[in-house]
């Protein structure tokens, strides 16, 4: 028998673990599994887990991350209004849950829970931001479904009140079975997008955000990745704005769409201080939210945004922005394969994205005048 390369060991090293993994938070829950017992089973030391995973958290987080669907079930029949779009996203989001009555599913790990995992400081935060980067791809899908100007509002909000319900009734399926009945959350998130709660974008810092410094400088594309709201792979070497943000700053996603021009193309790369952790829990909360919201609204109702991970700061590297982490808000203009524009700080996202709609159309506080080489 050929011996085994070392990349193929550590292959399966790595998949002996995450199996015995596996078997032990689903007995025991996350609390209580041990990692000393996830090596017994796996049959390797404790050092052979450890060297394939950092903390007995990102081993967890890994684990989740496997249990998340593979490829896309059919898609919702179209056209869906908006009402219906969001019944239909409730109930994606809720099938994991029992119905009333039904005994709880034990210590199974759930994707949409990481409860309890990231109780300091940052975590939250990052928890907090994640969840304004959900509600954005959420209302960026249902303002797509407008079809009379009357109905074309920011849905922002409506979209976090209904990410508040979902959680919440997420969190009593798991930790008080039987409460309440998904149906009526279901019913509830349909009604809510006849509300009027008057969502507008007007941010108070946008007039004061310094403008996109101009730059000739050659843009050097780097390797493909995953976007995680289509889930195709997908190249940099398209003109556009390419963001830079730590996992504190991502609702500046925001300021970039509704800044950007027809048919301009934003790429998000979200970076963190630790990506053997956070950068796992961004991984399994966009990737679970994006699969449910494909199935709901397609694959292509958010044509002009694109995000992506940028675990090893490659992208922020070929962007000139050193040292990337948690608090990084950061954005270049790449056009005809230079970077003609650099941002830096609250608002850079706005200030690229700006930059190039302000040069086409003649209007806002950029000029060819003051801005040499675009």
């Amino acid at each position: 028998m050929a011996r085994l390369t070392r990349t193929q060991q550590q292959e399966r090293t790595r998949a002996a673990v995450l199996a015995a993994a596996r078997e032990e938070f689903a007995e025991r829950g996350y609390t209580d599994a041990k990692v000393d017992r996830i090596a017994e089973r796996a049959e390797l030391t404790r050092g052979a887990v450890y060297s394939n995973f950092p903390s007995k958290r990102a081993l967890y987080l890994e684990v989740l991350l496997g249990s998340l669907r593979h490829g896309d079930t059919p898609e919702v029949p179209s056209p869906l209004d908006a009402a219906e779009a969001l019944g239909a996203f409730a109930r994606l989001r809720l099938e994991r849950l029992p119905l009333t009555g039904e005994a709880p599913a034990g210590g199974r790990p759930r994707p949409l829970s990481p409860a309890g995992l990231f109780d300091d400081g940052p975590g939250r935060t990052a928890l907090a931001q994640i969840g304004r980067l959900e509600a954005v791809l959420l209302a960026l899908a249902l303002e797509s479904r407008a079809t009379r100007p009357a109905e074309r509002v920011r849905r922002v909000r409506l979209a976090e009140l209904a990410l508040t319900l979902l959680h919440g009734a997420a969190h009593l399926g798991e930790t008080a079975p039987g409460f309440g009945d998904p149906f009526d959350v279901v019913r509830a998130c349909r009604h809510l997008a006849g509300l009027d709660l008057a969502d507008v974008w007007d941010p108070p810092h946008l007039p004061y955000v310094p403008r996109a410094r101009p730059v000739r400088v050659a843009w050097n594309p780097p390797p493909a990745a995953l976007d995680q709201i289509t889930g195709r792979r997908v190249g940099f070497d398209t003109d556009g704005v390419i963001a830079v943000l730590g996992v504190h700053r991502l609702e500046a996603v925001e300021e970039a769409v509704r800044a950007a021009g027809p048919g301009d193309l934003i790429t998000v790369a979200v970076v963190t201080n630790d990506p053997a952790e956070t950068g796992r829990l961004v991984r399994l909360r966009i990737g679970d939210h994006a699969g449910c919201l494909r199935q709901v609204f397609g694959r292509d109702r958010w044509p002009g945004l694109r995000v992506v991970l940028d675990d090893r700061a490659a992208i922020a590297s070929a962007a000139g922005i050193p040292d990337p982490g948690d608090a990084t808000e950061a954005a270049v203009r790449v056009r005809a394969g230079e970077i003609v524009a650099q941002a830096h700080g609250r608002g850079a996202l706005h200030a690229a994205a700006v930059a190039a709609t302000a040069r086409e159309k003649g209007v806002g506080r950029f000029s060819a005048a003051e801005c040499p080489g675009w």
